[in-house]
């Protein structure tokens, strides 16, 4: 290990890597350690959005054409109400979360930055990060580990202005994809979001406000045309359960410790914003790494939480509640174009006065139903 280093990252998963990478191609000298090996494997919807790809794509991390399985947009589904939107520029990747991982490892490895797997960080201080093996001083500490993150608790950022949770549970099935998007099955109390991650495999993940409704067997009976299409089909992988929240932190920095990904506050994983959210972040906090300013990080933190949490709240509140969802399902099932407008403000194609334009129409389809 070199003794010091410009950045140490705390957590080597894709928020961390894409953080390393970045600081990077910023010419800073980097460290990441893990308690774990690789590849890191996390529950998820292990989809990327076009704008998650474009985070790639300028980071020169690029995914071979034949990763993965492609995907043209979202649809919603309840009952016999199927409405469907595309993308406004591009396509979305499902991609499993172990081969996403491994390109970002390689990545980061090209780049020069040093990876200790299987060293788990114990303790920091204002200028080191100390492991079983010694200490290493840094300029600047990054936490990228996770929503139990120690270092936002070491660092006093642990102060919250909300948090709600969910529950989710994870299965990738051994059956070709039926459809050209992500699916999201939309029911009393839970939802199932689909995506194709090969051409012959699923990823299926439920989420819910309560560890029992995360149950497949229960929870499948609400959707028989799901039930039908996974009926004999083979799981491939294990099922993996784990905790989604909406989660704000007062602040995202203290002195030279900075957070990013999920330990920086998240969105429910209904949004399939974490990804996206975690890159953009990572590139942001580079550019404030190199300019010796991480003010500069907070207020992009903000600035990139605004739109996923306001497309959170109203997803949350759909699941949630009945009349809302049936009203917002007949108002999308109506105005094709609305649902779409709502799609472009969801990947960022669109402004903030488009988005408040949207809701205000929403609002007044709401209404009419």
């Amino acid at each position: 290990m070199k003794p010091n280093v410009d950045v140490f990252v705390v957590g080597g998963g894709p928020a961390g890597l894409v953080a390393a990478i970045a600081a990077r191609q910023q010419g800073l000298s980097v460290m990441v350690a893990d308690g774990a090996d690789h590849p890191n494997d996390k529950p998820c919807g292990e989809g990327l959005i076009p704008e998650a790809q474009a985070i790639l794509t300028s980071l020169n991390i690029h995914l071979s054409k034949d990763a993965g399985c492609r995907f043209r947009g979202i649809r919603f589904l309840q009952r016999e109400k199927k409405v469907c939107t595309k993308y406004p520029e591009g396509e979305g990747l499902g991609l499993r979360r172990t081969l996403l991982h491994e390109v970002l490892v390689a990545k980061a490895e090209e780049d020069g930055a040093e990876l200790l797997w299987k060293t788990p960080v114990t303790g920091i201080d204002p200028v080191s990060v100390e492991l079983k093996q010694g200490r290493v001083t840094a300029k600047w500490i990054v936490g990228a580990d996770g929503s139990g993150s120690r270092v936002r608790r070491w660092s006093g950022l642990a102060e919250e202005s909300g948090r709600r949770q969910r529950f989710a549970a994870r299965r990738h099935y051994r059956v070709p994809p039926w459809s050209e998007y992500i699916e999201i099955y939309w029911g009393e109390c839970r939802q199932v979001y689909v995506t194709p991650v090969a051409t012959d495999e699923v990823c299926i993940v439920i989420l819910a406000e309560s560890v029992e409704d995360t149950k497949f067997a229960k929870s499948l009976e609400n959707w028989p045309e799901l039930q039908d299409r996974l009926a004999g089909a083979e799981m491939v992988t294990r099922e993996r359960g784990a905790i989604t929240s909406m989660q704000t932190l007062k602040n995202v920095y203290r002195g030279n410790v900075a957070l990013v990904g999920d330990a920086s506050g998240s969105v429910d994983a209904i949004t399939g914003e974490g990804l996206r959210l975690a890159f953009q972040q990572g590139l942001e906090l580079a550019e404030a790494m190199k300019c010796s300013d991480l003010s500069r990080y907070q207020s992009a933190h903000r600035r990139l939480m605004r739109r996923p949490t306001w497309m959170g709240e109203l997803m949350l509140l759909m699941g949630r509640n009945a009349v809302v969802r049936e009203r917002t399902m007949q108002s999308l099932a109506a105005r094709p174009q609305l649902f779409q407008q709502l799609l472009s403000i969801h990947v960022g194609a669109s402004s903030t006065r488009r988005m408040i334009g949207a809701g205000a129409r929403l609002g007044w389809e709401f209404l009419a139903a």
